[in-house]
C-alpha cells in the first residue's frame, strides 16, 4: 500500500504550529498568557490578543493587539456591544512577523503617546495565502 502526502497540508500544518508558537513569544514578552489569543486559520489568518492595558486616549476602553497575514499588526480599542474594533495605528516595517520586543515597543509608544513609532495607514506587507513561505519564515 503506497501512502501520498499532502504538500500544502504539510506546510498548513508547519505553518499553523509555528505561527501558534509565534504568538507564544509575542504574548509573553507582553506579560500575558497564549488563553488571552484568539487564532483564526482561514484566509487571511488573523489573531487577536486581548490586552489588560490603556491609552489615555481613550481611559474607558481596553487596547487589543491584532495581526493578520496582510497588514502585520495593529493595536486597536475595544468597543461596545460587539462593534466592530477601531484600528489606532498600525506597527508597519518591513516584516509582517517582527521581534515581539518591537510589538512590545510598538505598544509601549502607542499607550505614552509617541507617535513616531507606527503608522495610520494599514501596511500592505505581503498578500494573503502562500502560508509554506510564511512556514519557512517561522521554522
Amino acid at each position: 500500500m503506497t501512502s501520498t502526502t499532502d504538500p500544502s497540508a504539510d506546510a498548513e500544518f508547519r505553518f499553523d504550529r509555528g505561527f501558534r508558537a509565534y504568538l507564544g513569544h509575542v504574548a509573553a514578552a507582553l506579560g500575558i498568557g497564549l488563553e488571552s489569543c484568539t487564532i483564526d486559520l482561514d484566509i487571511p489568518v488573523s489573531a487577536y490578543l486581548a490586552l489588560d492595558w490603556r491609552v489615555d486616549r481613550f481611559p474607558e476602553r481596553d487596547l487589543a493587539l491584532l495581526w493578520d497575514e496582510q497588514h502585520g499588526w495593529s493595536a486597536a480599542i475595544e468597543t461596545h456591544s460587539g462593534e466592530d474594533l477601531i484600528v489606532l495605528a498600525y506597527l508597519g516595517g518591513p516584516d509582517v512577523l517582527p521581534d515581539p520586543g518591537r510589538v512590545v515597543r510598538f505598544l509601549t509608544a502607542l499607550r505614552t503617546g509617541d507617535h513616531s513609532f507606527g503608522q495610520p495607514d494599514p501596511p500592505n506587507l505581503r498578500r494573503s495565502g502562500n502560508h509554506g513561505e510564511l512556514a519557512r519564515y517561522l521554522a
